[in-house]
């Protein structure tokens, strides 16, 4: 566990002791830090890696406010802070990506590079997060049920997901209270940074998996075309969560991204 200066206590694992630059990934929404567990077994000791569980999340404190993508980006820096990290490289997931985004429009001498997995552009104009929110999300009570929680991990991944990593993923996922569903759901259909995307100047890495059912192709070719030099890389047969299907390709893409800014 790591405090941040705000009182915030947020749960964490870090692996790795190479000091220029850290690779710090921030999960989507209702995922802990072990949701990269298998990408974490696949990173060598010479890259600095910890993955984190954002507020409200995992082992993390669960706050009764704040809970916008905004409140989410705020935590990176104070982290970094306490970590002794003085440049990331900020990977992000789903709908964490629009918070690595926002620090590194906010705090751009921090952010070494981007790594979006399944990045959305916006989601305040995505239909079927929208209906998804307000049909479900919005009606959810504390306890979530386990058979919701699996059916939500397996809608949001493939088929090919290990049972074990399953198993474990729900149970992370049973953790996070319904307010904190609601809330950072409705945060992520407030949010829309695209007029502000030419701004960012951290090299850019897209990955996205071909079989996303979730955030679509033209998504991240929109991306590429707003963020300076990003670069898009398809995982063929891919759901919306390409590390789960591939981790040992996904920890080597990440591995070679970081490398760029090692001395």
């Amino acid at each position: 566990m790591v405090l941040l200066k705000s009182g915030l206590t947020l749960s964490y694992v870090s692996q790795g002791d190479r000091a220029d630059v850290a690779v710090v990934m921030l999960p989507g929404p209702t995922d802990s830090w072990r949701s990269y567990q298998p990408i974490l077994e696949n990173m060598p000791r010479a890259i600095r890696a910890i993955a984190v569980s954002p507020r409200g999340h995992g082992d993390s404190d669960k706050p009764a406010t704040g809970y916008r993508v905004e409140d989410f980006a705020a935590d990176v820096v104070p982290l970094l802070d306490t970590l002794g990290v003085e440049q990331a490289v900020l990977v992000g997931h789903s709908g964490s990506c629009l918070a690595v985004r926002r620090v590194a429009l906010d705090h751009p001498r921090r952010v070494a590079g981007l790594i979006l997995e399944a990045s959305p552009t916006t989601l305040r104009f995505h239909a079927g997060l929208r209906e998804f929110v307000t049909s479900v999300v919005s009606n959810l009570e504390d306890p979530i049920s386990e058979e919701f929680a699996r059916s939500f991990v397996v809608e949001t991944s493939s088929i090919g997901v290990p049972l074990e990593l399953l198993d474990q993923l729900v149970e992370e996922l049973l953790k996070v209270p319904a307010r904190v569903w609601q809330a950072t759901f409705a945060g992520l259909l407030q949010y829309d940074d695209r007029s502000e995307l030419s701004r960012i100047t951290a090299p850019t890495l897209l990955i996205w998996g071909d079989g996303d059912a979730v955030v679509p192709r033209s998504m991240q070719d929109e991306l590429v075309t707003c963020i300076q030099g990003a670069e898009l890389r398809v995982y063929p047969k891919s759901g919306h969560t390409p590390r789960w299907d591939e981790p040992a390709r996904f920890a080597a893409d990440v591995v070679a991204f970081a490398m760029r800014f090692c001395a």
